[in-house]
């Protein structure tokens, strides 16, 4: 991936959902098709609170490099905590890093 050195896209999104997991977001992978009404899916990757849960929506059509970026503001927003309590991968971590504002 061009915009991260040290890892390769899916790879760093396979990392990052695994932090997502552990630190209990509620991650949803749309499907390329959902049979719902289309007037209502989401059209970009986008992360949210609802109540006291987060949820982060990945919307298939989006690039790897925006999924994972939308994880990484999530995390750094919402999780830091769990950010800085974590062995963290050192590209993952420079990933997270760079992503936050």
């Amino acid at each position: 991936m061009a915009d991260d050195p040290g890892m390769d896209g899916e790879k760093l999104l396979e990392a990052l959902l695994e932090l997502a997991s552990r630190a209990e977001l509620e991650v949803r992978v749309l499907s390329s098709q959902s049979g719902g009404a289309p007037d209502y899916s989401p059209t970009s990757s986008a992360a949210c609170r609802v109540g006291d849960r987060i949820w982060v929506v990945l919307a298939p059509d989006d690039p790897i490099f925006h999924q994972s970026k939308v994880l990484a503001q999530a995390l750094g927003r919402y999780r830091a905590d769990v950010l800085e309590d974590s062995f963290i991968a050192p590209g993952v971590r420079e990933f997270l890093d760079r992503m936050r504002h």
